[in-house]
């Protein structure tokens, strides 16, 4: 006899007599996730359940009800009892009954059904069903519930997937699996065949241009992000599969190539698989589509404004700045014209009949409004700001490059240490007592200075020198600004120090050398910290996981939510984000180099040094101390991103390291697993496989090491990305504090330039750093970027408390989320500690980007389960 995992009672197999088994089918009408349609939901409209515009489908329960009736069949499938072929058995066609109009739990949007199943005893246990869908359009089919099973109680199978007509595939049917785990070794043979099948059909042959009903993981290179056929300024690198521009892989289209170049692929609409696209209500569809809707509307609207003259192109003054959240921009008519009708310039620019574009405040200067000029913040945002995962512990003075000499000559820092203001110590002592750091750009910008200054562009690769005072606070004592020698890369680096001041004309220089630091510091954070470190390096995993895990395996239904939407925001992304021409490369220092990069960056990326500890370790910013919280000791106590994330980072790795225990408790378990090996192979082979042959991989052969792969997976997805994506707009709304891009280089002495400079530090700095037209193309996506979706679902959180039938991993994620609870209050009295003064600084803003939970809107807080926006 055999029971299944998270069920009581047992079946008799050999039982006979026919039975119903009553069941609850709840699917979301397609039009309900269409981005036309929410205006439709807000009224309740539960009409058009299958599409929009057939006309097939009325406003009423009872023709949705039958319309449906014997489009959409059901078959359940025994785990228990074998045909001839030693699959398990399949009953008998059943069809959707009639609508339940009052079940509580249905969310909006949702609608239920009733099923009833003919099964008897010989059957065995129900614990997987087919499904068919005769109709031309598909439907969003959330779960099945069966309930009043003989001996066996509910059973539950949670699908959250499209079904589409069952003609357009090879195999017609689509195959689910109950909410049980299963490791591969101890799966019902009944349903060994079932598992294997789905597998199958999830990856594909590699070949052929993928179609929207598709369900095909796959990989390829990114090929995709120029377009050389409009002409050379549109072409871009491709990046992976070459040791020059090594990169993660992104999941395959199979479109055409471009004619003037067939490894590249024609730029449009980015397929993914089918369920990786927004599938609920935010919608995230939302904000994607106010994305496309600025790059495809709003962009060139402000574009014709600039070209017309119609507005000022500079800001004059800081005021003219604070006026875009505080007064707002009047623009003419005829641009309102064009953009109002658009939800998102409803939505997020406000308008109103005065033709008034205007932002909300950003929470940088919510208190004070020139805060963010003073050093401390400049300082204190490297530890607790938007990229607080950057600075590092100086270990010898002057900072040395890494750059090949022979290539680009010495690039070693030309800082002396006579001109730095340690507070009474020396160069000596303050190494040894570990209290200066650096923020070091120097080694990432400068092979690209060069080029980038051809452009619009004029910068410098920058160092920053901090100084750990007293009260813990960072001090900058000097800033150093390189160039290329006008000579050749090969002679070297020209560089200039520029120290603190406060009075004169040097106090504007030390403001705009500052702003060369915070430039950087963006370009590297858009691109590296964000992009590259959370939404490429992840896709890989998401691709892999649903190639080689089957969705009952136990890593699966542990991964899974911290995918969603990922792939989907990629590809997004591919479209009008980052590439050739799009909204990074208008905005950012690098433009045209953006994206090429962080695929110099990626040349270092080491997996195992996104594990948070050993990131604090590598960047000398902390030391392992067995007698310390987590085992670590930070030199930098009050560090609000480290301190708040060592807490998130244990007790995601103490929830990993409960549930892996209930599935795999001897050593050898984990090497046993042939899905699991699939998989981090393919992970290491196929979706890093520019980097395969680095010795840092785990060799995944223990539970130890699957907790750790695990756990940086998690947190990748979860609080990394969290904490260099929600606190954007809060800090970079106000571009004063966070500009993208410098438009011209420190004046020099005689010049009009250095002229105006002495007369107005604001004009200067206005001058210098990013243009009004940027900014608004800034604010504009990064204020959508840094929202929080009305269904977004949190770390400690699942979208269905039925995700597994196993009681005891229910409990341990139980315990996840109370603690998960625990430390958000612990945080935020943190946040009350005069004593820390890194935890609010002098903009008077507490750090809260780590806090677990978040309403809806512009937070600064709040971790998602995934990368979603």
């Amino acid at each position: 006899m055999f029971q299944v995992p998270g069920v009581s009672g047992i079946l008799n197999p050999g039982g006979h007599g026919h039975n119903k088994i009553k069941g609850t089918v709840v699917l979301m009408r397609k039009n309900v996730l269409d981005f036309n349609s929410v205006s439709d939901l807000t009224k309740g409209n539960v009409g058009g359940v299958i599409g929009t515009g057939l006309g097939v489908v009325g406003s009423t329960v009872d023709t949705l009800t039958a319309f449906l009736g014997r489009s959409v069949s059901l078959q359940l499938i025994s785990a228990t009892q074998s045909d001839e072929n030693g699959k398990g058995k399949v009953g008998k066609d059943t069809f959707i009954e009639g609508i339940i109009t009052s079940l509580p739990t249905l969310g909006a949007g949702e609608s239920a059904f009733y099923v009833r199943f003919e099964w008897d005893g010989s059957m065995g246990i129900p614990a997987a069903f087919h499904i068919k869908n005769y109709m031309q359009v598909e439907f969003y089919l959330k779960s099945l519930t069966l309930e009043d099973v003989p001996n066996q109680g509910t059973i539950r199978f949670v699908c959250n997937s499209w079904i589409y007509n069952a003609n357009i595939y090879k195999k017609s049917v689509r195959t689910f699996f109950a909410n049980h785990s299963y490791v591969p070794s101890e799966t019902p043979a009944a349903l060994v065949h079932y598992r294997e099948e789905e597998l199958k059909n999830l990856r594909g042959d590699g070949t052929g241009e993928r179609v929207e009903h598709d369900r095909i993981y796959d990989y390829d290179v990114y090929n995709d992000l120029g377009n050389p056929d409009l002409n050379e300024d549109f072409a871009r690198p491709i990046l992976g599969g070459s040791a020059t521009h090594p990169y993660p892989r992104r999941g395959r289209t199979g479109r055409y190539p471009t004619r003037k170049d067939s490894k590249c692929e024609k730029p449009g609409e980015i397929y993914v698989p089918r369920d990786e696209n927004f599938g609920h209500l935010k919608s995230s569809d939302f904000l994607a589509n106010g994305i496309k809707s600025i790059s495809q509307f709003v962009l060139p609207a402000f574009e014709s404004v600039f070209d017309l003259n119609l507005t000022p192109t500079e800001f004059d003054s800081f005021q003219d700045v604070r006026d875009l959240c505080e007064g707002g921009i009047k623009l003419p008519t005829n641009v309102i014209s064009t953009i109002s009708p658009l939800p998102v310039v409803k939505e997020l620019f406000r308008t109103d009949g005065e033709q008034v574009l205007k932002f909300p405040t950003p929470h940088v200067i919510q208190v004070s409004k020139s805060a963010w000029m003073t050093d401390e913040e400049f300082g204190r945002e490297m530890i607790a700001g938007v990229n607080p995962n950057v600075i590092r512990g100086l270990q010898e003075f002057p900072p040395k490059s890494n750059l090949d000499p022979a290539t680009y000559g010495d690039q070693n820092s030309k800082i002396t240490a006579d001109v730095l203001d340690l507070d009474g110590s020396t160069v000596d002592e303050a190494l040894a007592n570990k209290r200066l750091f650096v923020l070091d750009y120097h080694d990432i910008f400068m092979p690209y200075i060069r080029r980038i200054n051809q452009t619009y562009a004029k910068t410098y690769a920058t160092r920053t020198i901090l100084f750990l005072k007293e009260d813990g606070t960072l001090k900058p004592v000097a800033i150093e600004l390189s160039l290329p020698h006008p000579g050749g890369d090969h002679s070297g680096a020209i560089s200039q120090v520029i120290l603190p001041a406060k009075e004169g004309v040097e106090s504007t220089i030390w403001l705009l050398a500052k702003a060369y630091v915070v430039v950087n510091d963006s370009c590297y954070h858009q691109l590296m910290s964000h992009w590259l470190n959370t939404h490429a390096v992840m896709e890989p995993y998401v691709i892999a996981t649903h190639r080689q895990l089957s969705a009952l395996h136990p890593i699966y239904k542990l991964l899974t939510p911290h995918y969603r939407d990922t792939m989907n925001i990629n590809a997004l992304a591919r479209q009008t984000l980052i590439n050739a021409d799009g909204i990074i490369e208008k905005s950012f220092l690098p433009s045209k180099y953006s994206v090429e990069m962080s695929s110099a960056v990626y040349k270092n990326w080491v997996f195992t040094d996104q594990a948070l500890p050993a990131d604090l370790i590598k960047r000398g910013v902390a030391v392992e101390d067995p007698s310390a919280p987590h085992g670590l000791r930070l030199l930098i106590e009050d560090y609000p991103y480290a301190v708040d994330g060592l807490e998130i980072w244990a007790l995601i790795k103490s929830w990993v390291q409960e549930y892996v225990s209930l599935y795999y408790a001897k050593e050898d378990d984990v090497k046993s697993d042939p899905e699991l090996q699939h998989w981090w192979k393919e992970v290491v082979e196929k979706g890093h496989g520019d980097l395969k042959d680095k010795p840092w991989w785990p060799k995944l052969q223990t539970p130890e090491e699957l907790v750790e792969v695990c756990t940086i997976i998690i947190w990748t997805g979860s609080a990394l990305h969290a904490a260099v994506n929600f606190g954007q707009y809060p800090y970079a709304g106000f571009v004063l504090n966070r500009p993208t891009s410098s438009r011209r280089l420190l004046p020099e002495q005689g010049t009009p330039e250095y002229e105006e400079m002495v007369k107005s530090h604001q004009k200067a700095y206005l001058r210098t750093i990013t243009s009004k037209f940027q900014t608004l193309i800034d604010l504009s996506v990064i204020e959508m970027l840094s929202r929080h979706a009305s269904d977004e679902i949190y770390l400690g959180q699942r979208d269905n408390p039925y995700w597994t039938s196993d009681s005891k991993a229910l409990e341990a994620f139980q315990k996840f989320g109370n603690k998960l609870k625990e430390i958000e209050e612990k945080l935020g009295r943190k946040n009350t500690d005069e004593k820390l003064r890194n935890r609010v600084g002098p903009v008077q803003l507490p750090y809260t980007l780590l806090h677990p939970t978040s309403d809806e809107g512009l937070t600064f807080r709040g971790i998602p389960n995934s990368i979603s926006i």
